[in-house]
């Protein structure tokens, strides 16, 4: 793959004005205790789906991410303004090149067994997560890193990577080019460190269950079995910072229905619950209702491995203009939801020149809209060039509610379409994931959520090298368009913003996906759970600075 993500220094016009903005909580974030604490500091939160994993060189989803996040710590930790703070280290300095950066590390980190948290912890996690051998889907993340892209081939051994323990607390990292928003980035937990005896005591079932890990952030993950649906994290009294942590346990569990969750939250057995549909309506006006907007997409991938007649541009055509966007959000979901545009959604920059939204610059309507006369027509050519009567494929999804009555919408949308035939199979969300990856659907709906606020952070999905591009779609000229954004034209804003349009029209036009809507995930949150740090366009929760008053 060539250099990856936003990891060039043509972004950092773009970026730093976004990112920075992107990171605000929608409930009290404050860390003030001045209200009065309540006497148990329990918080009971819901989850939709399963936790996949607790290893950060292969978490690829939110859920586990968010569940790292609170469990380990890395050298900085975004504050509820999205501004990367010191965690791990009391010191930082940066070359007047911008490629190197030199961390002093706090003495007083320790992981949960008791282990001090070294600057070797963070060589060994990077070196394992661009060694081939982990086969980690995020290691490109990695590819800013000096050498890290060869390596990650296998061109280079690992001791090349530019990252090194100077003694036990000094840490240096090369960058291939400047990168400016660096310090956001290891924020996030793919960057953080790991015990590397524990892993190697573990081997490859290093974070298959809450045992098989140690923790240096402010919980530690329990009662995870690797399968089951109910997990807690508990205060981490190795944390060094165990101070700001008010919360003594988290309670997490899986609940798939909306229902449920609401009948859980008013029978007050948890403190929050996600909403969908009506229930949206019905709680407008109650005060432990928090509307959540985080900068996520849904859309409907089609296999033109698996399915040969997905090739022709024509049916994937006609099948995208089969389904009415704004009934599916305003008449199943009703949660807030908004019909995409692109694949790209709103909120991830802006033309550095004229100020106009990229969802709005790069919009293709034919890609988006809905036209089921046109859509019928285009599906008898399609149908004709392919020498083929009819269509007939399954759509694999999620078994949430939500997820089905998307599903089902879909069915009966594409089912309207002459000759087209549409099955459905749900699965649960770890199953699910595991048969995306392995290319293992004739159709699929996808969720995508970004990790900071920029348009590759989506487009770069479907280079025809991505380890995401699981549909088989590869067009020549949307690449070069991508390699043009992170190289030719990386240090000139206004052409890398142009490259990255002409990327997702070409995407849109040539329907290599099939945009849905832009999520939204409103919430009843009790009002009296304060210091929750909300990221919309990364991982979501900090539960650090969380605390319960009477």
């Amino acid at each position: 793959m060539h250099i990856k993500k936003i990891y060039v220094a043509g972004a950092t016009l773009l970026l730093s004005t976004v990112l920075l903005t992107a990171c605000k909580s929608t409930n009290s974030e404050s860390s003030n205790t001045s209200g009065q604490l309540a006497k148990t500091q329990v918080l009971n939160w819901t989850e939709s789906s399963n936790l996949a994993t607790n290893d950060l060189s292969h978490a690829t989803d939110t859920l586990s991410f968010n569940v790292l996040l609170n469990t380990e710590e890395g050298l900085y930790r975004l504050d509820s303004k999205g501004t990367p703070q010191k965690a791990l280290i009391t010191k930082d300095e940066v070359s007047k090149d911008g490629k190197t950066y030199t961390f002093e590390l706090r003495k007083d980190a320790k992981w949960s067994n008791g282990d001090s948290v070294t600057a070797q912890n963070f060589v060994d996690s990077w070196q394992r997560t661009v060694d081939p051998k982990t086969a980690s889907q995020d290691a490109f993340y990695l590819y800013i890193i000096k050498n890290a892209q060869q390596i990650n081939q296998g061109k280079l051994p690992l001791k090349d990577l530019g990252i090194h323990a100077d003694g036990k607390y000094k840490l240096t990292v090369t960058l291939e080019k400047p990168v400016t928003y660096f310090k956001q980035l290891l924020a996030w937990p793919l960057f953080f460190p790991i015990n590397k005896q524990v892993v190697d005591k573990y081997g490859k079932s290093y974070g298959t269950s809450y045992q098989k890990n140690v923790y240096d952030g402010p919980f530690k993950l329990t009662g995870w079995t690797g399968t089951n649906g109910q997990w807690s994290l508990v205060k981490n009294e190795k944390y060094w910072d165990k101070k700001a942590v008010h919360l003594t346990k988290i309670n997490e569990t899986v609940v798939e229905s909306t229902n449920t969750g609401y009948e859980l939250f008013n029978s007050k057995k948890v403190d929050e619950t996600l909403l969908s549909g009506i229930q949206v309506k019905n709680n407008l006006n109650n005060p432990d209702f928090v509307k959540r907007q985080p900068t996520g997409t849904s859309r409907l991938d089609l296999s033109l491995t698996k399915v040969k007649a997905f090739k022709n541009i024509n049916i994937r055509r006609a099948i995208s203009l089969a389904i009415d966007r704004k009934q599916l959000t305003n008449d199943v979901l009703q949660d807030g939801s908004t019909p995409s545009k692109g694949f790209v959604p709103n909120g991830m920059g802006k033309n550095p020149k004229t100020g106009e939204e990229f969802a709005d610059e790069a919009y293709v309507k034919e890609g988006a809209s809905y036209d089921l006369s046109q859509a019928k027509k285009l599906l008898a050519k399609g149908l004709k060039e392919e020498h083929l009567k009819s269509l007939s494929f399954s759509i694999l999804g999620n078994n949430t509610d939500d997820a089905k009555n998307v599903l089902e919408f879909l069915q009966t949308s594409l089912n309207k379409l002459p000759n087209v035939h549409v099955t459905l199979t749900t699965l649960p969300f770890v199953q699910l994931i595991a048969k995306q990856d392995s290319k293992d659907y004739q159709a699929t709906v996808k969720g995508w959520q970004s990790v900071f606020a920029d348009p590759i952070n989506f487009l770069d999905v479907y280079e025809s090298t991505s380890s995401y591009n699981t549909s088989g779609w590869d067009n020549k000229q949307f690449d070069s368009y991508i390699d043009a954004s992170e190289n030719k034209d990386a240090n000139n804003s206004n052409k890398r913003w142009k490259d990255l349009v002409n990327a997702e029209k070409t995407l849109i036009t040539d329907q290599g996906t099939i945009p849905l809507y832009q999520t939204a995930k409103p919430q009843l949150l009790r009002n009296n759970v304060k210091g929750v740090v909300y990221n919309p366009s990364g991982v979501p929760y900090d539960w650090k600075t969380t605390y319960i008053t009477k």
